[in-house]
């Protein structure tokens, strides 16, 4: 008997079923891979863009990518979430904040920084910014021209910053009174509604725009050999000291320092400002040419910190003027200036501007926040000095700039007294100085003044007293009268001290010594002399003004500038001009708006206090002239 076979329909049924179950297998295995793909690339997300939250979660990356599996919402949730997001995100987004505040009549002051990011789908070609603040009172800005009408502030664009690429952004600050704290209740940027966010501001970058200019291929350049310091130069015979109130070089020679400020290292650009629209190298070739013999490099402590760590937050330039920054970070850039600075002979003094990364960062009083400790602020000056300890294109470390504060801010103001108090500047002065020296002892340390300082220094030693009528004012950083009572101690290496005030005139605030009809001899009477002219008078120290400046063509400013310039001049006090930069709200600069076309009314002002011999600018290095039209050290006959 033969067996039964099995029919032909059943074996076609139950390939079929095998089919489908394989398919299904394959499907299931597919979806399982993608979804763990998906968690492990935003797991890596999350770790790559938050270092902080990296160094402070004890969570292993197993545990992490454990959790968000079992806690990820379902796909469906999940993409509607995402699409409210970009909804969000689309369009103009203003971002503001404003750290740091004080009093001035019924008027609550504020450092203000704003960020305007395109989010649009097209590059604007100029903007108009309306804010509706509650009882906005006043306001003094920069990066911008600014209009107050009620409780509107309006804003439009300088010819700086007037085009912003798609996905671009740019930042403005003021300094804004208002009649309770700091509140922008809605924004629209050429008359569209925009979204607004307090917190962190979104800071210039117009890079992708910059790139759309870029005719050429950007190609990769050799970072080593651009970074190669000239042979021309000879390492450590620039190094300077002082001798009473004279600044002397290594043969006793007495120098002359005469430079300007150049900012952008402390505003969140991360190199200097004015390269979105100018080249580095032709820049520095101009400062040089043009006879300053120093450059002044505001810069932020958590700047320098985060470069200490091997993180390099993005320079924002522009790509096609300066192709060969494409090919390094922030540091290597801040290097690549310093050897473009030794090749024209020039100097350089970074001054730790401000602790955090902010355009509005020097409105804040002290030289720590709560996001940069006083521990990071002397670690960024013991970094930085170790760096370059080798390297005499840096003289000189300006420590802090302007530390201020008045009698009603307690604690918060500094002080100058012989205390070890958190805020007594002259403590912390000597305390960073000795930190710096002991890592390259032969650079030169400049200590600015403060804003108040007691008229009964014996009855109101410890600023104790809140009444206004008790004290000195002047210019933040400007008042060093407490040298005559509290010294600054460098110990063994005292002839490395300069004394470092700021002085300005009306247009930047109507000071009472400004009132009337005054004078040469009235302002040297009821400011300079007592604040800190005394300190060169009598031989304690050199003085070098860090910051003077303004749009000074004109009355109110005309007359004060001219003053200034005859103390200077008369004096040979050193100073460092404020400032190159064209977007300084206050002050203006020596170039115009593109950063390349010199305001030659202003600088041929300055011209008469830049040391110069026959008919020749001298510079500080003894090997390298000073640019195109001076001289060595070495040539130089000395003061």
């Amino acid at each position: 008997m033969g067996k039964k076979g099995i029919n032909k329909k059943l074996i076609i049924a139950f390939a079929g079923m095998g089919a489908v179950i394989v398919g299904l297998v394959i499907a299931l295995i597919l979806v399982a891979t993608s979804g763990k793909k998906d968690v492990d690339s935003s797991a890596s997300k999350e770790e790559s863009s938050s270092a902080v939250a990296s160094e402070t979660d004890d969570t292993s990356e197993e545990d992490s990518v454990a959790d968000e599996s079992e806690d990820e919402p379902d796909a469906e949730e999940e993409s509607s979430q995402e699409s409210k997001d970009d909804k969000k995100e689309k369009g103009f987004i203003i971002s503001y904040s404003g750290d740091n505040s004080w009093q001035d009549g019924d008027k609550v002051m504020t450092g203000m920084e704003i960020g305007i990011e395109n989010n649009s789908d097209e590059a604007l070609k100029e903007w108009t910014l309306e804010l509706e603040i509650d009882q906005l009172k006043s306001c003094d800005g920069w990066n911008g021209n600014f209009k107050v009408k009620g409780n509107k502030l309006t804003v439009t664009n300088v010819d700086y910053n007037g085009e912003i690429a798609k996905g671009g952004s740019t930042s403005i600050g003021c300094n804004i009174g208002t009649g309770t704290k700091l509140n922008v209740k809605s924004a629209k940027l050429n008359g569209v509604e925009c979204t607004v966010k307090k917190g962190k501001v979104s800071q210039n970058n117009n890079n992708n725009n910059n790139n759309q200019n870029n005719d050429k291929k950007v190609t990769e350049k050799d970072v080593k050999k651009l970074l190669k310091r000239t042979s021309k130069a000879k390492q450590g015979d620039d190094w300077l000291h002082t001798d009473g109130s004279k600044i002397l070089d290594k043969d006793g020679k007495e120098v002359w320092l005469t430079g300007v400020n150049w900012f952008g290292y402390n505003t969140g650009t991360n190199t200097f400002d004015g390269l979105w629209n100018s080249e580095l190298v032709s820049s520095v070739e101009a400062i040089a040419d043009h006879g300053f013999n120093l450059i002044r490099v505001p810069m932020s402590a958590e700047l320098i910190n985060q470069w200490s760590e091997g993180e390099y937050p993005k320079a924002n330039y522009n790509n096609a003027y300066n192709e060969e920054l494409n090919s390094m970070n922030s540091l290597e850039i801040f290097d690549y200036f310093l050897k473009l600075a030794e090749e024209n002979g020039l100097k350089v003094m970074p001054d730790i501007h401000s602790a955090e990364t902010n355009a509005s960062g020097h409105t804040v009083n002290l030289w720590y926040t709560d996001k940069v400790t006083v521990k990071n602020y002397y670690h960024a000056l013991e970094w930085l000095a170790d760096r370059y300890k080798d390297n005499d294109t840096i003289v000189a470390f300006d420590l802090k700039n302007e530390p201020h504060g008045k009698p009603n801010e307690g604690d918060a103001a500094a002080i100058w007294n012989d205390s070890k108090d958190a805020n007594n500047w002259k403590y912390v002065a000597e305390t960073a100085a000795s930190k710096v020296l002991a890592k390259n002892p032969n650079v030169l340390i400049m200590v600015e003044g403060i804003e108040i300082y007691p008229k009964n220094i014996k009855k109101n030693g410890d600023y104790s007293s809140t009444n206004s009528d008790d004290y000195y004012f002047n210019w933040w950083g400007g008042n060093l009268r407490g040298v005559k009572d509290y010294p600054i101690d460098l110990g063994k290496y005292q002839d490395k001290l300069v004394y470092s005030p700021h002085d300005y005139g009306p247009t930047v605030y109507q000071q009472p010594w400004f009132e009337g009809d005054y004078t040469y001899k009235s302002l040297m009477k009821d400011c300079w002399k007592d604040n800190w002219f005394y300190i060169q008078e009598q031989d304690i120290a050199p003085l070098l003004i860090g910051e003077w400046g303004g749009f000074f063509m004109t009355e109110p400013n005309l007359t004060w500038m001219t003053y200034m310039r005859k103390l200077i001049k008369d004096n040979h006090v050193n100073h460092t001009f404020w400032c190159f930069n064209a977007n300084s709200g206050d002050t203006g600069g020596l170039v115009k708006d593109d950063f390349v076309t010199w305001d030659e009314e202003k600088y041929d002002f300055v011209k008469e206090v830049l040391w110069q011999e026959g008919g020749k600018f001298v510079g500080l290095d003894h090997a390298i002239p000073l640019g195109d039209n001076g001289i060595t050290l070495k040539k130089a006959k000395g003061l």
